[in-house]
């Protein structure tokens, strides 16, 4: 893995939704290593059931339990420290675990770092969302 040695550029709501639109429709693809390209090596997901390491997630869509048909995120918050980078977006994705179909419409807070002079995502969190009742 290669030091970064340029700092981060400036990076606003609409560089980082591109970068979850392209990541996105890799995860549609149920294509893994081009999923892999947006994650440091030690990314993780966690979800209501807890911590799921990317190596698990790749494992889970090679093998076809967990496909997805559509995946949307809409970038709320864009926070900076350094080199790292807080984006909170609201998600909506529809697909399949084990054949069963399953819709979620949830928060998610991905930490980007900049690392080998990019953005790859180190850890995405995600919250259900209150139904509004509509």
């Amino acid at each position: 893995m290669e030091i970064s040695t340029q700092p981060p550029p400036p990076s606003g709501p609409a560089d980082f939704q591109k970068l979850l639109d392209d990541w996105s429709q890799a995860i549609v693809e149920n294509d893994a290593d081009k999923i892999r390209h947006f994650t440091t090596s030690d990314w993780q997901l966690v979800d209501t059931n807890g911590i799921i390491p990317l190596d698990r997630f790749l494992e889970v869509v090679k093998s076809g339990d967990l496909e997805h048909d559509e995946m949307t995120h809409e970038v709320t918050s864009v926070q900076h420290i350094h080199d790292v980078a807080i984006v909170v977006t609201h998600g909506r994705n529809h697909g399949r675990w084990q054949g069963k179909a399953f819709s979620a419409d949830e928060w998610t807070t991905e930490i980007f770092v900049w690392q080998d002079n990019r953005w790859l995502c180190h850890h995405t969190s995600l919250t259900p969302r209150q139904s509004s009742g509509d």
